[in-house]
């Protein structure tokens, strides 16, 4: 019988980690809803054996679920809900309807498994690399309220905000990446085929070139010389980087490090916290305890060092100090928001004030997206001045220099 390594939250939020036998992935979610877990990664642990072929080809070839996918399974989902349709029969109809096929074969085995007679919660556990801790908590507070359409029109606003973050990033950074790269492949041609003919000159002058001149020369030569040692050293250097930053560790310092980044940093901390507030309110609005809440939001917020100083606030929560004293300890909010959450704890609406926060952040990163571009350019355009002043001192100064000795003559 295979063995699998899992992670779990219990139900105090702590996260657990173990190893446990079964006939897969399925069976382990079962065993850990026994033991009242709920299921954050499973996988099987490595063997000594060779995975088969047809084994082979299914995990390699599988395509993936993307967040539009699971955006629109949740859209479509509220709507059959609310109209009235029996849940199985909703489920049947998603299934014949999704055009990616993963997700046609895991809104299969759902609803196998709700024939089977688990829960809807139960049987979306079963597949932890598609619905996230957090959607199975909001699902599993539906299905205890008789609200499911609700949570799940909820969970697509949750999904749709999201994915509007994501677009905005990229669209913000798309024109200063495309200068960015085009420096670098600008430099890469300069130093590979122009500075080379202009050395050819320069070695007839028969005198002592400037020293930005050498410094260009020596730089160009070394490029030419060792551009696939060069080139090789940005592979690794990127593979090494993701490795790092794959490790627990190694995210932690970056997305601690990288709030700290001039312009971007600011962006990312309150994109975070946008995140963070809204979940909240949307767990707290949703009747989950407020314990457990916090540690559904905390992993919303996609960046660790974040997520830790939730995790931190939850267990101050725990111990019995105030939501307010908790958000202080943290030293993520600043004391606008640290305002607002004293008033909602005093008139017993924080959900409302954590909505309003998230929208305030929310629209505070719409603005410094939209301004992003303003912000960058006059970095670019300083490092472009000072690419080309460099190159213009490098290359016309022994120019001049000659010119101004045939005049002389």
């Amino acid at each position: 019988m295979p063995t699998f390594a899992y992670k779990g939250r219990n139900t105090g939020g702590q996260l657990v980690e173990g190893v446990l036998e079964g006939a897969s992935p399925g069976a382990i979610v079962d065993l850990l809803r026994v033991q009242g877990l709920t299921p954050v990664d499973i996988k099987e642990a490595q063997s000594g054996t060779s995975t088969s072929a047809a084994s082979l080809n299914i995990t390699l070839f599988r395509q993936k679920i993307s967040h539009i996918d699971l955006l629109l399974f949740s859209r479509q989902m509220h709507t059959l809900l609310k109209s009235g349709v029996p849940i199985m029969r909703a489920l049947s109809s998603l299934q014949d309807a999704a055009i990616n096929p993963e997700m046609k074969r895991v809104i299969g085995e759902v609803r196998e498994s709700l024939e089977g007679g688990r829960e809807l919660s139960q049987a979306m556990a079963r597949h932890p690399r598609v619905f996230t801790p957090f959607y199975l908590s909001m699902v599993r507070v539906g299905e205890a309220t008789g609200m499911l359409e609700d949570i799940f029109f909820r969970l697509f606003e949750h999904l749709e905000f999201e994915r509007y973050m994501r677009e905005q990033v990229k669209t913000a950074l798309r024109y200063p990446g495309f200068v960015v790269v085009a420096m670098a492949i600008a430099i890469v041609i300069v130093n590979i085929f122009v500075i080379p003919a202009f050395a050819k000159v320069f070695a007839g002058f028969g005198a002592e070139l400037p020293l930005m001149t050498r410094i260009l020369l020596g730089f160009s030569d070394f490029m030419v010389a060792y551009w696939p040692v060069m080139l090789a050293g940005v592979v690794l250097g990127v593979a090494a980087f993701r490795t790092w930053v794959g490790t627990v560790k190694g995210r932690y310092i970056w997305d601690r490090t990288s709030l700290k980044f001039p312009i971007a940093g600011k962006i990312l901390h309150k994109a975070a916290l946008s995140r963070f507030s809204r979940s909240f309110s949307l767990g707290l609005k949703s009747g989950i305890p407020v314990m457990q809440a916090l540690s559904n939001s905390a992993q919303t917020v996609d960046n660790s060092f974040i997520s830790r100083r939730v995790e931190s606030m939850r267990e101050s929560v725990e111990r019995g100090e105030s939501l307010l004293r908790s958000a202080i300890g943290t030293g993520i909010f600043t004391p606008v928001v640290l305002q607002m959450v004293a008033v909602g704890e005093e008139s017993g609406a924080v959900d409302d004030m954590m909505n309003e926060i998230g929208d305030m952040y929310r629209q505070e990163v719409e603005y410094e997206l939209k301004t992003l571009g303003q912000q960058i350019e006059p970095i670019l355009i300083v490092m472009l001045g000072i690419m080309v002043l460099i190159l213009a001192l490098g290359i016309f100064l022994p120019m001049w220099d000659l010119g101004k000795v045939a005049i002389k003559r």
